[in-house]
């Protein structure tokens, strides 16, 4: 496969300038490529940042699952903890009416 002589910048570039109005026929012309490589590229630009909308998503979810986990586990450490203090409390006792 033949390498392209546009680097993943100025094919960003030449993207952007069809948002900025000018028609793809032009853009191609100026440019020297097909409307199919034009399109080929937009292509590839939508789908690289649908996969860095989806793992966003997936690191968003799995910090919120690990928050979750987190307050679970400390809330069960500080119940356990006020456990142990009263049966340290009652042994003491104990062995004072010993």
């Amino acid at each position: 496969m033949r390498q392209s002589k546009f680097t993943e910048s100025q094919r960003i570039a030449i993207l952007a300038k069809q948002d900025a109005g000018q028609s793809v026929e032009e853009i191609c012309r100026e440019h020297q490529i097909s409307p199919a490589t034009f399109y080929k590229w937009k292509k590839e630009v939508a789908i690289e940042q649908d996969e860095d909308k989806r793992r966003l998503k997936q690191l968003e979810e799995e910090n919120a699952r690990l928050k979750k986990m987190y307050a679970e586990l400390s809330i069960d450490h500080s119940i356990l903890k006020q456990g142990y203090e009263m049966i340290k409390k009652y042994q003491a006792q104990d062995a004072k009416k010993k």
